[in-house]
């Protein structure tokens, strides 16, 4: 059985181990890719501080982390369109591949944008991977044309 949960601050860790097995996936890194630190400490201070819900899933057999989904929520001057000024962007949606096709991610997402609603959240956005879209789409997400990006270097 899988326990879907708010992950608290107790969490981090497993929240951590699951969002870079995630990271090592996505980007085709072998497993035992080590991350930069600054990497691992920043994500560690927003999980901890930043403005986010994430949602862990783990297997209640084993304790073991097997899924989560962040939300980012972010304030906005209010538009016509956005009255409140409070948008989201959920990001890191992945669960593990022995756990997958038994609707996890679904329930992650779904808790996730119920907590937004709850904020007062008007859009959400992500950024989805092929394999992803099918989900989304059936959650009611949908391809937008009005958003340019401009990617600015570090320095």
């Amino acid at each position: 059985m899988i326990k879907l949960f708010f992950a608290a601050d107790q969490d981090i860790e497993s929240a951590m181990e699951i969002r870079l097995e995630m990271l090592k996936i996505v980007n085709n890194l072998p497993p035992e890719y080590v991350f930069d630190k600054a990497l691992t400490e920043a994500s560690k201070e927003y999980f901890s501080c930043g403005n986010q819900t994430t949602v862990l899933a783990a297997d209640s057999k084993n304790g073991k982390t097997v899924g989560c989904a962040t939300m980012c929520y972010i304030e906005m001057m209010p538009t016509f369109s956005h009255p409140t000024g409070k948008r989201a962007h959920l990001m890191n949606v992945y669960t593990n591949m022995a756990y997958r096709r038994q609707g996890i991610a679904c329930e992650m997402i779904q808790m996730l944008i119920q907590d937004a609603e709850k904020k007062g959240v008007t859009e959400i956005s992500l950024d989805a991977t092929d394999h992803g879209r099918p989900l989304y789409e059936k959650l009611g997400f949908q391809a937008s044309r009005e958003c340019m990006v401009l990617t600015l270097p570090l320095k």
